[in-house]
């Protein structure tokens, strides 16, 4: 049986530590602000990307690059691995679908390699937790094959919870109507959202006031646990520059489930130019996505 390595594209938002302890191949998203690309060799750091959104600076989107996959699929079949790549979800980006497409063409090129694309059908930290459970598979001594089946049966209980600040970046992706961001922004409304069973981006409910719609994230998750209240899988949170609000929830979650380990990290700029300043993120695993 050959080895295998585990790669995900920049918008799993995992932690620098986590991707280098553990050798996850990232294949980058881009993003672009006045002209130049960030992604790759050039990058911002997440603070300066918030601040330059909070400026008023809009930046555009765009997916993972066909060479750049092809390239990083090459590299390590040419060492004799295959590779299981966890994916952002189709629906929210064409890099699920260039990655298979790279995958596809690897694999007629190297017909001894294989190569498992999973589409998440999720984002941010929610892709991020399916690379740590395959981690976590793997080390257990599961093979690609049982592994990338393990994550497809398991798909739809890793739960995503959002809160956005400003109404007006998801009016921007088409999320919501402009009456309906100029309405919530006046009255103080924050869209709960979650990725839904078709790995989209969409609403749940709309409460007032940041400080409701955090606790409204929390008391949700605390319901859907279901069967996983008792395990000790990790709780993740993901933020776009708003630290404090981070911890805040993160202390909420170490009281109630003190056996679970809790991560954060930020949100991603490619899924940040979406979401924008101030969002905060709550992934876990659950019954009810």
């Amino acid at each position: 049986m050959r080895d295998f390595v585990i790669t995900a594209d920049s918008n799993s938002d995992l932690l620098p530590d986590f991707i280098k302890e553990n050798k996850i191949g990232i294949i980058p998203h881009y993003y672009d602000i006045n002209g130049t690309t960030y992604g790759d060799e050039i990058n911002l750091t997440p603070k300066e990307f918030y601040d330059k959104m909070r400026e008023g600076i809009m930046p555009t989107t765009m997916a993972s690059n066909p060479e750049v996959i092809r390239s990083t699929f090459r590299r390590y079949v040419e060492k004799g691995l295959d590779i299981l790549h966890i994916s952002f979800s189709s629906a929210l980006s064409g890099g699920c679908s260039n990655v298979m497409t790279g995958a596809l063409e690897i694999c007629e090129e190297y017909p001894e390699a294989t190569i498992i694309v999973v589409d998440t059908l999720n984002a941010s930290v929610g892709e991020g937790m399916f690379v740590m459970k395959a981690v976590e598979l793997k080390e257990w001594g599961k093979s690609l094959e049982e592994t990338a089946a393990w994550l497809e049966n398991h798909k739809f209980d890793l739960c995503v919870r959002f809160i956005v600040d400003d109404l007006n970046h998801l009016y921007r992706g088409g999320r919501i109507s402009k009456t309906s961001a100029m309405v919530g922004t006046m009255i103080n409304v924050k869209p709960i959202l979650h990725i839904d069973m078709e790995g989209k981006l969409v609403p749940m409910s709309t409460v007032r006031g940041r400080k409701k719609a955090m606790n409204t994230i929390f008391n949700d998750m605390m319901d859907s646990l279901g069967k996983y209240r008792i395990n000790s899988d990790a709780i993740c949170i993901a933020h776009g520059d708003a630290l404090e609000d981070a911890e805040h929830l993160a202390s909420m979650v170490r009281e109630s489930l003190p056996h679970k380990k809790v991560y954060i990290n930020y949100v991603s700029p490619s899924i940040g130019s979406h979401s924008g300043p101030g969002t905060i993120g709550l992934c876990f695993w659950g019954e009810k996505r």
